[in-house]
């Protein structure tokens, strides 16, 4: 990962500047710059991973254009060798090196032409005005908020805006900023045409689009690992990767020291795959140790990612501390695509396809929130196959039919499209256990417990009552939300909401968002 930063006027202190871009450093170690554009100020925290020689540092500069971006760009080596054939040169091996010159050729059309997830920020040197973008789900994180001249700021995280601007806001996916005015170039959701091919075809693209995205990602010039949960999705990236790594590939998983699930499957799968396997187990008191520092770096309350975001936080600072690995593969985005648990309850096709659109249209306030934060605040970067665009667009448009639950395993589209050599059976037809359960049943147990022991009940409804937005329900809920009004105080509005199951369905009217609530959680657990 990346940190990158823009104050788009001039008149700006370079010091309150400073202040705030070096809250996320961790996000960039390797080199740190901040330019005066002119009209401005622009940063970047480095972590090298593409062209790692000095001249692969931002922000780049075209004829008095600077542009910083916190990204990967695939296929940049096609899109260099075009832009060659019309003039341009290039100083490094650097994939963010075309956005300048893909600026100078198409305008704002450029975004919707990229094969990348991303976020930018370009100072156009010709009209002196600000553009920024982010990729069509978010992977990479981009905010915003204006200061009180009105002047809108950008950065990586909320936390560089906190003391800048008085409301922080994250700059919406698939969207570009230009002349004060937010503009979708691409919308993941919106199905041109739907697919009715036979479950045969549909498993083979599947398949076929999964493990390119796979291909793409295992592209580096630094040290690539992987976490392996022992579920499903994490299971199959790393399954795909071995496959077409030279070397073993080096795998991660964590657990509780009593009763950690997923070990046993990680396990499994990596003696499958041959794998160099590495186990982090962790205990209730690091878990406790650990929820103030994940709340404050996640910038949100909501439980699900804050429970989930303990395990994963705590094998990438062990994975920072005891390897040389610079990128991780994870398996985030399937469950959107092909169903939680809770989705097996969906009343309808057309119900699991708008469920599906609303959970991609939000990832970047969860999942994707959770697995940027805990791999970037240990200066690693994130790279999410299931998020291949190709990938997500074609899943989308498969009819929604196909897709709901009626062979009696969910997400069977995905297991069937990898019958064969993989992974074994046991794994790939393992029903689905939420990580910050199969971390350990424990660890959110001792969570709730610490939680009930923080207030008594009659402080429980009094706080409670005071926050209007997202208003807690539960005391770990209440714990949550008062950690982080610590670190971003009245910015609860950047994340909309509690992620949970669709309450409006019948089996979904819970209290925790948790699968162990839900009736059909089964052998999940085991």
């Amino acid at each position: 990962m990346c940190s990158i930063m823009g104050y788009c006027s001039s008149g700006v202190s370079f010091d309150v500047f400073k202040k705030g871009f070096d809250k996320t450093v961790s996000r960039g170690p390797d080199d740190s710059k901040i330019i005066d554009t002119g009209s401005g100020l622009l940063g970047f925290h480095r972590l090298a991973i593409m062209g790692l020689h000095p001249e692969g540092m931002q922000p780049f500069e075209l004829d008095g254009s600077f542009a910083v971006c916190n990204g990967e760009i695939y296929g940049f080596e096609k899109i260099k060798e075009e832009l060659r054939t019309k003039g341009y040169a290039f100083k490094s091996e650097s994939d963010c090196e075309v956005l300048l010159p893909m600026y100078g050729e198409y305008g704002t059309d450029m975004f919707a032409m990229l094969d990348a997830e991303f976020a930018l920020i370009i100072f156009d040197g010709r009209t002196k005005e600000y553009i920024a973008a982010r990729d069509p789900i978010g992977i990479r994180p981009l905010f915003y908020g204006y200061d009180k001249n009105g002047v809108i700021v950008f950065a990586s995280e909320a936390k560089n805006l906190v003391g800048i601007a008085e409301k922080i806001m994250p700059f919406p996916p698939g969207h570009y900023y230009k002349g004060g005015a937010f503009v979708c170039y691409r919308d993941m959701t919106r199905t041109v045409k739907v697919c009715c091919d036979s479950i045969d075809e549909v498993c083979k693209n599947i398949r076929e689009k999964l493990i390119a995205g796979v291909e793409k990602r295992l592209v580096a010039d630094a040290k690539v690992g992987f976490l392996l949960s022992g579920g499903l999705d994490s299971s199959l990236v790393c399954s795909i990767a071995a496959k077409k790594s030279e070397k073993p590939i080096k795998t991660f998983a964590i657990g509780m020291s009593g009763d950690a699930i997923d070990l046993r499957y990680a396990k499994k799968v990596a003696d499958h795959i041959g794998s160099e396997h590495t186990e982090v187990i962790i205990s209730e008191k690091d878990v406790i140790a650990a929820l103030e520092p994940v709340i404050a770096l996640l910038g949100t309350f909501d439980i699900t990612t804050i429970r989930a975001s303990i395990g994963m936080y705590l094998v990438c600072k062990y994975i920072h501390g005891n390897t040389d690995i610079r990128v991780l593969l994870t398996g985030e985005i399937s469950d959107e695509l092909f169903g939680y648990k809770y989705t097996d309850f969906a009343p309808s096709a057309e119900a699991f396809q708008e469920e599906a659109c609303k959970r991609i249209r939000e990832l970047y306030m969860y999942d994707v929130l959770r697995a940027d934060r805990c791999i970037s605040v240990n200066s690693l970067e994130a790279r999410v196959p299931f998020g291949d665009l190709d990938f997500v667009e074609y899943v989308m448009s498969v009819d929604p039919k196909m897709k709901l639950n009626k062979y009696g395993k969910g997400k069977y589209l995905l297991r069937r499209a990898f019958e064969g050599d993989y992974l074994p059976q046991e794994i790939l037809y393992r029903e689905k256990a939420a990580f910050s359960d199969a971390v350990g049943h424990s660890m959110v147990d001792y969570l709730k417990e610490y939680a009930e022991k923080y207030y008594t009940e009659s402080e429980f409804i009094e706080k409670k009552e005071k926050y209007t937005h997202a208003r807690p329900f539960t005391k770990e809920s209440l714990l949550y939300r008062e950690i982080f009004e610590k670190y971003y105080p009245g910015q609860s509005q950047m994340i909309a909401d509690f992620w949970m199951p669709n309450k409006s369905w019948e089996g979904c009217d819970v209290n925790d968002p948790s699968a162990r609530v839900l009736s059909n959680y089964g052998a999940s657990g085991e």
